[in-house]
């Protein structure tokens, strides 16, 4: 089952990857605003309709949760998947490279396998729990947070209207919440915070990240396993993850909640 399940996850967000891409090199990107005033493109609905009409084909008993769709954890407790069809959308629609596609499957309120894909990078991750991460292939586990004279702290751009922070790294907003704990796990960076992600935009960066041995956890409290019948529409869980546990620690002593945005 489980080499069922990353063959299938992993293909999936690879060839929705492509797909994506096709439409990032169109010269025009359609895009328009949400009710909650987030982007979304053509793209996005392409993608979402591929994601879900696949699964829904591989694995009809299963439940969906997706962005573009229904955002309701299902009461049942039959295996979900969690998918953002476009995770860094408004990167996407201005040209930026820094975007990409995660899919991930929850039994038991818990990420079970993840597959996430950034074509223009050339990134294809996927792991599952227990066994491990990997890139393009190959097992991906996370470099000591010091072994660089230089270091990044990956954040989003609401990071100063919600939080202070004296965390020493420099900080780097690459505007897609997915490839910033992706890419803890790769090296890019050795600590990230994400102020007010959903659900869809970490779940499978959340297992790359703790099965490539880095540390991840909910600013406040634990959100796994996911709450049955719970909308996560509206529902932002602040989430930090860095190279280490030890790191993970002497980040959360150095940021401090100011204020609701």
């Amino acid at each position: 089952m489980k080499n069922d399940v990353l063959i299938f996850i992993s293909s999936l967000a690879e060839e929705t990857g492509t797909v994506l891409k096709t439409y990032f090199e169109r010269p025009h990107r359609l895009a328009e605003y949400k009710p909650d005033k987030t982007l979304l493109t053509d793209a996005d609905l392409a993608a979402n309709h591929l994601i879900v009409d696949s699964i829904r084909k591989a694995f009809p008993n299963d439940h969906i949760l997706s962005e573009e769709g229904n955002t309701i954890f299902p009461s049942d407790g039959r295996p979900t998947w969690i998918i953002d069809p476009l995770d860094g959308t408004t990167n996407f629609s201005q040209g930026l490279h820094y975007w990409g596609v995660s899919i991930a499957r929850f039994v038991g309120g818990w990420p079970q396998a993840a597959g996430l894909s950034f074509p223009v990078l050339g990134e294809n991750y996927m792991a599952f729990r227990g066994e491990g991460a990997w890139l393009n292939g190959k097992s991906l586990k996370v470099p000591p947070g010091d072994s660089h004279m230089v270091s990044f702290f990956l954040c989003d751009s609401r990071l100063h209207r919600r939080y202070t922070t004296t965390i020493r790294y420099k900080p780097r907003i690459l505007g897609s919440a997915a490839y910033n704990f992706c890419g803890i796990a790769k090296g890019v960076g050795v600590v990230g915070l994400e102020s007010i992600p959903k659900i869809w935009d970490i779940a499978g960066s959340w297992l790359v990240l703790s099965e490539a041995g880095g540390a991840i956890l909910p600013v406040n409290g634990e959100i796994f396993p996911l709450t049955r019948g719970r909308d996560y529409n509206g529902f932002s869980i602040p989430m930090l993850g860095a190279a280490d546990q030890t790191l993970l620690d002497k980040a959360k002593a150095k940021i401090e909640f100011v204020m609701q945005a």
